[in-house]
């Protein structure tokens, strides 16, 4: 761990790892950068939504040279597997190395995005590179609202240039990627406390999926478990006669469901059934998932008996409309081969005290469809009554640009490097802040590219420790080539 090239960039991404972050709540992040920016000597301010900028002027003879902005987000997912007693507002990430792989114990790493983060510092710190003015750009709440992006007051930056550190892969260069809105449910919680003498409790639970990024692998097929929890409440209240005293599957609206849990009562004379039948459907989810998520299971456990449980008309519409409710892709794109064009992820569905929350996302590449798989599952808790249905303000698509020329630049860059090999240029289905600054900027020349991640967005999160130096040198020779 202490050993990692480019030292700079490993030491700035300790520091950071070491700080709490979580979406909306990134108070320290945002005091831990501004001493950062003061400690390094920069010109350093903050915004009313809370995001930070820190200047660096030109080095001397460079004055006239495009400048530049490099940009990150500093929020992260906090994500950890539910046996881990770990607080994401208190807790310092734990990492690790393993087979030229950075990953966490038990949690989100965090690389995305504080790997960008740290690239940016590392830049602002060194005194070796020729440059022209540099500014970075530290945003607030990109994975839950990209809230920092869509407050960002014109005039604020004066680069022409921006180079988005948020790209999940070496060698690709992303210019463009799809908007998002999400949609949410929410049903008043009716209980009945007159639970048969003669029942028994049981926790359902769903773990062992993949998970990821409800953008990038919203089309690899992947189990998730709210979906297959609700396929076994389903269909055991049919044959079983089961009743649900609370439910909990899920977690963030842009992470593909991996665990899920509920409990649930039914009479003592079934249970035996019930139990084999849930043994059937871990089976069954084994064999279908074998490919995508080898190590899912299913398992029930008896349980303490619930003082009530939810109003079986309630339960019936909750499951109804869980089962209704599409999740993943919901189209391809006519234009470009193997790219997603619209999907929606089900992230969630939760017992809040008297209300059961539902959460969902959708993402398009075209405006018009977004709006229409948005109500597309909007549809599936209008039909069961539910008491409250809203979709987020959403957030715009970044349009590609083939002719950019911090592309161009960026790819020459890289063949200098590179000369056998050649880069991948392509949008994402993944949502990026690019589209929303650009509505603010419309002048500025954008592109996307970053180190290796894989697994983000769960605590399957890892980074690949050689892309980062060779991200390190991209950069280096990008401001070699820049006029």
């Amino acid at each position: 761990m202490n050993n990692l090239e480019p030292k700079a960039i490993f030491d700035f991404f300790s520091e950071i790892r070491q700080v709490p972050r979580p979406s909306k709540k990134e108070g320290k992040i945002i005091e831990w950068l501004l001493a950062t920016g003061k400690r390094l000597g920069l010109e350093t301010k903050r915004d009313a939504a809370g995001n930070v900028l820190m200047s660096k002027p030109a080095t001397p003879g460079k004055e006239n040279v495009t400048p530049i902005i490099f940009q990150s987000h500093m929020d992260m997912v906090c994500e950890k597997n539910n046996d881990l007693d770990f607080d994401f507002e208190k807790d310092a990430i734990q990492a690790y190395v393993e087979d030229g792989w950075m990953k966490a114990k038990g949690t989100t790493l965090g690389a995305d995005d504080g790997i960008g983060m740290a690239i940016a510092l590392a830049i602002l710190a060194d005194k070796t590179i020729e440059h022209g003015p540099i500014e970075c750009l530290f945003t607030v709440d990109e994975e839950t609202g990209l809230t920092g992006a869509s407050e960002l007051q014109p005039g604020w930056m004066k680069g022409k240039m921006l180079l988005n550190l948020d790209d999940e892969d070496w060698g690709e260069f992303c210019i463009g990627c799809a908007g998002g809105i999400d949609t949410v449910a929410k049903y008043n919680c009716e209980f009945e406390k007159q639970i048969p003498a003669d029942s028994v409790a049981y926790t359902v639970k769903v773990g062992g999926l993949q998970g990821g990024h409800s953008g990038d692998d919203i089309n690899k097929n992947r189990g998730n478990a709210v979906k297959l929890l609700t396929r076994i409440l389903w269909n055991a209240y049919q044959d079983y006669d089961i009743r649900i005293a609370d439910i909990q599957a899920g977690n963030l609206r842009n992470a593909i469901a991996r665990e899920g849990w509920a409990l649930i009562t039914l009479l003592k004379e079934n249970a035996k059934v019930f139990e084999q039948y849930v043994q059937q459907m871990d089976g069954i989810y084994k064999k279908e998932l074998h490919t995508s998520d080898a190590g899912v299971f299913v398992t029930c456990e008896s349980a303490k008996m619930p003082a009530k449980v939810i109003d079986e008309m309630l339960q019936i519409d909750i499951l109804n409309a869980l089962y209704t409710c599409p999740h993943g892709v919901l189209a391809m794109s006519q234009d470009i081969a193997d790219f997603v064009e619209t999907s929606t992820n089900l992230a969630s569905v939760k017992l809040i005290g008297e209300e059961i929350v539902i959460t969902t996302s959708q993402r398009s590449s075209v405006e018009s469809r977004k709006q229409d798989a948005a109500d597309h599952v909007a549809c599936a808790f209008y039909s069961t009554a539910a008491e409250e249905v809203e979709h987020s303000d959403g957030y715009p698509g970044w349009e590609p640009n083939a002719n950019s020329q911090v592309l161009k630049l960026m790819v020459q860059a890289f063949h200098n490097l590179h000369p056998e090999e050649e880069p991948t240029v392509r949008a994402i289905h993944a949502g990026l802040e690019c589209g929303l600054i650009s509505e603010k900027y419309p002048e500025l020349d954008m592109v996307s590219f970053g180190p290796t991640l894989r697994g983000v967005h769960s605590p399957d999160e890892k980074l690949e420790i050689a892309s980062v130096q060779k991200i390190w040198d991209l950069i280096i020779e990008f401001f070699r080539i820049l006029k």
